[in-house]
């Protein structure tokens, strides 16, 4: 796991060719955190740069893994005529080596980023379709003069690019800050951008907070040819998502033991020490317990719980602990930990407000204490219906097919004026939603339940001016995409393909590969190995959610195939999820907090919101009137990230 970043000169612009190794030093120590083993640079061409001629550096942090000794990086081939720079792991570059080597190829290293300049010289941008594995990677090819920067199929690894065709500038980096390092980059905010974070919590790839930036899509190939001075972008992979119906589930159990044992045993290469994040959810309990059968030695858990009970799933991940003989280590995230704020919004360095950031930082600070790599349970939902809204969407649809009369009593706007608890997770909160969105088309459902500030509550936030500079954009429409390319008819099997074209990339794995990258401890993800992905896509909803007579059962498959290995109370328990009491901590200890930062003049004055708007979300939520938490936490996130990256002072909290 490292950092890269790189900068193609083709014009008299404002870098020129003697400054590049200066900028590409300060991009590159920019992502020191993500490598803090080893630096590395290389350098083409020198003096007056031209489109035919370009002027190239390539930038590079190590965080060593894989053949510590020997793996630095940019590393070429046999004649020095194509470079690579990466960040992730290839988990077959052992199969990989051994056919190279078998064509001619040699090699100098063991590491497994060196197969990608050999694996190139055979394929060209066809390369990525062979690789097994996480990763954003460049090559340059001197020879031909082209650039191919590529993504991992599901965006585990991040990379950010910028084009500025007027000053002959092309330039990239695994992080958005690192390119803020070029002289006269222009930090003008797309409205755009903001909009969407106020609906997702993200700002979707592949659209950038600021204008002039973008984000290369998982799963896509960029190819620039400085001579003809444009960019080809393409997409090399997706899931199809269509259902096996006639499968039978001893088969379709079989394959999935297979493929993720496969998995894990792939990502326990290493020559560091490794270890597991455990949540006591199912999906990390499976993968320590694959991690003890197939490494047969002890592994390292590490767990993060809260004193609030309904937050808290120690108690579960001790049980595996124990049952798989971990050696384990976990600690309590309290309300004063939020003094860590600066950090997480230099660390994301876009608007990021998925709460659970919190605890996934303070995890792999701790784990970085005693390892170098760990396993986690990142995307057991959305291959198994693990998520509660999934339910929900395949009751929605039931609902839909009712005869009209019965249909009208179920839609009935009565619902939404029922009376409901300000705790968010409480049943009688979540029924009453779910009833009052029942008018609304399957898609719109979705949107609806995934935002967080829905569309009357975010045009009364928003003034004039920034629905104005926004054009009131539709940030609904990055998820009613998705659902239109899905290949299914079966709408929740429609709606995990959208969360895996959506909320996954853009949320869960931008914040765990932050976080974890933050301490320079490398994550690894099992379920998202493209071939358990690719089976998961052809299970039949049946065999992953059911409606029983005792109960729905989600990641019904998964648990058939693996509850021999896990303790049965962790099979059966209810789904907690990794959520944070941010609702109660900004009612209690943090409540000056959120008025300080969103009531302070520089917030008000930013000209996004109505003053007035923003001081009755926080009145309402913290005398306890409404529950306003997350949509807090929203503000506050984009307040703090303005000051630190927009108004470019540091602050302490």
């Amino acid at each position: 796991m490292c950092g890269i970043c790189g900068i193609v000169l083709t014009g008299p612009g404002a870098l020129n060719p003697a400054e590049l190794r200066a900028v590409l030093e300060r991009m590159t120590r920019t992502l020191s955190h993500r490598g803090p083993d080893d630096e590395g640079f290389a350098l083409f061409g020198s003096g007056a740069c031209s489109a035919q001629q370009p002027a190239v550096g390539l930038g590079h942090r190590r965080l060593s893994i894989i053949d510590p000794a020997g793996g630095h990086q940019p590393i070429a081939n046999e004649d020095e005529t194509v470079w690579t720079i990466c960040n992730g792991e290839v988990y077959n570059f052992l199969d990989l080596r051994d056919r190279l080597a078998a064509s001619g190829h040699a090699f100098r290293t063991r590491s497994d980023s060196e197969i990608l300049v050999h694996l190139y010289e055979e394929q060209g941008a066809e390369m990525v379709q062979a690789l097994r594995g996480m990763f954003a990677f460049a090559v340059w090819d001197d020879r031909n003069k082209l650039l191919l920067l590529a993504r991992d199929r599901l965006g585990k690894k991040p990379l950010y690019y910028v084009h500025d065709r007027r000053r002959g500038i092309f330039a990239f980096a695994s992080e958005l800050k690192a390119l803020l390092e070029i002289p006269g980059f222009d930090r003008t905010v797309s409205h755009e951008a903001i909009s969407h974070y106020l609906t997702l919590q993200y700002v979707p790839h592949p659209m950038c907070v600021f204008e002039c930036a973008r984000k290369l899509p998982p799963a896509h190939v960029l190819t620039l040819r400085p001579g003809t001075g444009g960019i080809a972008i393409q997409r090399y992979w997706r899931p199809a998502f269509v259902a096996e119906e006639g499968a039978p589930l001893h088969r379709l159990k079989e394959e999935l033991r297979q493929e993720l044992t496969e998995a894990v045993r792939l990502r326990l290469i290493s020559d560091v020490p490794l270890g597991a994040f455990l949540s006591g959810g199912v999906d990390s309990s499976i993968a320590v317990a694959l991690m003890s059968q197939v490494s047969g030695a002890q592994v390292r858990t590490f767990s993060i719980g809260f004193d609030e009970p309904q937050y808290d799933e120690t108690r579960y991940a001790r049980m595996t602990a124990h049952h798989c003989h971990t050696q384990h280590t976990e600690e309590t995230v309290r309300p004063s930990a939020l003094e860590v704020l600066p950090k997480l919004v230099w660390h994301y360095d876009e608007p990021f407000a998925d709460c659970s950031a919190i605890p996934t930082y303070y995890v792999s600070r701790m784990a970085s204490r005693h390892v170098k790599v760990v396993l986690n349970g990142d995307a057991g939902d959305e291959c198994f219906a693990g998520y509660p809204r999934y339910l929900a969407v395949m009751l929605s649809g039931k609902i839909d097919g009712l005869p009209r009369p019965l249909r009208r009593v179920a839609t009935s706007q009565f619902w939404a004026s029922l009376p409901a608890p300000l705790e968010p997770k409480a049943w009688r909160r979540r029924l009453r939603r779910f009833l009052s969105d029942m008018n609304r088309s399957p898609e719109d459902r979705y949107v609806g339940w995934v935002s967080m500030f829905d569309d009357a509550l975010k045009s009364a936030l928003c003034t004039d001016g920034f629905r104005a500079a926004s054009r009131w954009c539709d940030p609904g429409e990055f998820i009613r995409g998705y659902y239109k390319e899905a290949r299914t008819g079966d709408f929740t099997q429609r709606t995990t393909y959208v969360d895996f074209m959506t909320y996954l990339p853009c949320d869960l794995l931008v914040k765990m590969d932050i976080a974890s990258m933050a301490h320079g401890l490398e994550a690894r993800s099992p379920y998202l190995d493209h071939k358990v992905v690719e089976l998961a896509g052809r299970i039949p909803m049946r065999y992953k959610l059911r409606l029983g007579m005792l109960g729905p059962q989600s990641k019904f498959i998964l648990k058939e195939t693996f509850g021999d290995m896990v303790p049965r109370p962790v099979l059966t328990r209810r789904k907690m999820g990794f959520g944070v009491p941010i609702s109660a901590w900004f009612r209690g200890e943090l409540s000056g907090l959120v008025r300080d930062v969103l009531l302070s003049r520089d917030s008000l004055q930013r000209g996004y919101f109505v003053p007035e708007q923003v001081r009755r979300l926080v009145e309402d939520h913290v005398s306890g009137a409404q529950d306003h938490g997350i949509r807090l936490w929203v503000l506050l996130m984009l307040e703090l990230w303005h000051r630190r990256f927009v108004d470019g002072r540091d602050f302490t909290i």
